[in-house]
C-alpha cells in the first residue's frame, strides 16, 4: 500500500475550504417546506471549471453558466434552485435563468458574469419567479461559513434524494493545508455521461482555471460518468468547481510535486459523491459496485462495467438476492467490446460463480446472505489485457416505479 496522499475530513462540507460561505432557504418552489434555494459564495474571485450533461435538450441555466465561465473562468457564486428544472421552457425560461443570475449578483454584490446558475426538478414548467426573487433577496442573510451553511445548502439542492451527499479531504501542498470539499444531489434519472445530478466542489488550493477544467473532466470520467440508476440522462446535469486560492500554496501545475496528491484528493471527493448518488437511487436498497479487470483497454472495461451496472435484469437480481450470474455474463457479451468468450471469471464478493467461462459450484445460501447486504460487489476478470474500471449503481425495486409514476403529481 502506498502512502495516503490526503486525509478525510469527517463532517466537512463546501464551507470548510478557506473563503467560502453557503446558505439555503425555502422560497416556495417545493410542495414541502424543505429548502429549495441555495447559494455558495466565495469571498474572492475563484478559478472555476464545469462539465455538463450530454443530453441535447439542455436546460436554460446551463447556457447561462457556460457563458459566465467563458468570460474568463472566474466565479464568485453559484445559485441553485430545486423543485423546478427550468428545462424545455423556451425564451421565458432563458430569461428567467438570466434574471436569477442578475438578481443574485445584485444581492451578493458581485458581477453578473461571476454567478453560475443551476436548477433541478420538474421539466417543462416555468419558474415562479416572484418566489425565486424574494428568496434571492433573503439569501445574503442566510450565508454562513460554518457547518450550518453547508448543511442548509445541501438541503436546498435535493429533490427525491433521501440524504445529503458531502465529502471533504485535506492535504498538504507546499507546506500549506489545502482542503477540497463537495456536495451533490442525485437520485433518479441517473446515467452516464453525467447523470441527473448537480455537483459542487470547493477548494482553497491555488490552481488556474484551465488546469482545473482539464482535471475536472478527467476525474468526471472515472467518477460521475461511472454511475447509473435508471439509464436516463437528465437535461440539467452540471458539476462546478471553484478554487479560492486562499491556502496560499504555489500555483499547481502538472509538474508540481504535490499535483498528484491534489488530483487524488479531488478524485476521492468526486468518487465518494458519485457513490452516494448511486446508493441513494430512487427506491434503492443496495449499492452495487462492478469491477472489471483484464480488459483489452480501460475504455473497454468502462463500457462493460457500465453495461453490467445498467442492466435492469442484473439490478433486479441483486434486489431479489438471486445469484443469477447468467445476467452478468449476458451484459458482458452485449457491451460491444472485445471479449474472449472462453476466459471470463465472475465473483460475487468473494464467491466464485464462473471460472474461465465455466460454472463453478457455489454455496447458494452463502450467496443469498451476501446479496442481502447493503453493498454488493460484482467482479469480472476478462483475462485478456490490463484494462480496468469501476462503476456504481443500485438495485431496481418496486419503489422506483412508485416514485416515478407520480413524480410530477
Amino acid at each position: 500500500m502506498g502512502k495516503q496522499l490526503f486525509e478525510i475530513v469527517e463532517g466537512g462540507g463546501v464551507t470548510t475550504p478557506k473563503g467560502f460561505q453557503a446558505g439555503g432557504l425555502h422560497c416556495g418552489l417545493k410542495k414541502t417546506d424543505r429548502h429549495d434555494l441555495g447559494v455558495i459564495l466565495c469571498e474572492v474571485p475563484a478559478a472555476a471549471a464545469a462539465v455538463y450533461t450530454t443530453n441535447l435538450f439542455q436546460a436554460a441555466p446551463l447556457q447561462v453558466t457556460r457563458e459566465a465561465l467563458a468570460e474568463g473562468g472566474i466565479l464568485r457564486a453559484v445559485l441553485v434552485n430545486s423543485g423546478n428544472a427550468n428545462a424545455c421552457t423556451g425564451a421565458q425560461g432563458d430569461a428567467d435563468a438570466r434574471a436569477m443570475q442578475a438578481n443574485a449578483a445584485a444581492a451578493l454584490g458581485v458581477g453578473a458574469s461571476q454567478v453560475a446558475v443551476a436548477s433541478t426538478g420538474v421539466i417543462g414548467e416555468l419558474l415562479k419567479m416572484d418566489r425565486v426573487n424574494t428568496g434571492i433577496e433573503n439569501l445574503p442573510g442566510r450565508l454562513r461559513s460554518d457547518d450550518q451553511g453547508s448543511d442548509d445548502f445541501c438541503q436546498a439542492i435535493l429533490t427525491t434524494d433521501l440524504v445529503k451527499k458531502v465529502s471533504c479531504v485535506s492535504l498538504t501542498i507546499d507546506g500549506q493545508q489545502v482542503t477540497i470539499a463537495g456536495a451533490a444531489k442525485g437520485s433518479g434519472m441517473i446515467h452516464p455521461n453525467m447523470a441527473t445530478m448537480l455537483g459542487f466542489v470547493t477548494t482553497d488550493a491555488k490552481i488556474g482555471s484551465p488546469l482545473l477544467q482539464e482535471l475536472l473532466r478527467e476525474i468526471t470520467n472515472v467518477s460521475f460518468n461511472m454511475i447509473t440508476v435508471d439509464g436516463d440522462t437528465s437535461t440539467n446535469d452540471m458539476l462546478v468547481a471553484m478554487a479560492s486560492g486562499l491556502a496560499e500554496n504555489n500555483e499547481l501545475t502538472r509538474s508540481h510535486p504535490d499535483f498528484a496528491a491534489f488530483a487524488a484528493g479531488l478524485q476521492h471527493v468526486c468518487v465518494e459523491l458519485a457513490k452516494a448518488i448511486a446508493r441513494d437511487g430512487e427506491g434503492a436498497t443496495k449499492l452495487i459496485e462492478t469491477v472489471v479487470v483484464g480488459a483489452d483497454s480501460d475504455f473497454a472495461a468502462q463500457a462493460i462495467a457500465k453495461t453490467i451496472i445498467g442492466s435492469s435484469l442484473v439490478k433486479s437480481a441483486v434486489y431479489g438476492a438471486d445469484a443469477n450470474w447468467g445476467r452478468i455474463i449476458a451484459a458482458v457479451g452485449r457491451a460491444g467490446q472485445p471479449v474472449n468468450v472462453g476466459t471470463v471469471d465472475i465473483r460475487l464478493g468473494d464467491i466464485v460463480v464462473l471460472e474461465q467461462s465455466r460454472p463453478i459450484p457455489f454455496d447458494e445460501e452463502k450467496a443469498l446472505e451476501y446479496l442481502k447486504g447493503d453493498t454488493v460487489a460484482i467482479h469480472v476478470n476478462l483475462n485478456m489485457g490490463s484494462g480496468q474500471a469501476k462503476a456504481w449503481g443500485c438495485d431496481l425495486t418496486y419503489d422506483y416505479v412508485r416514485i416515478n409514476a407520480a413524480y410530477r403529481t
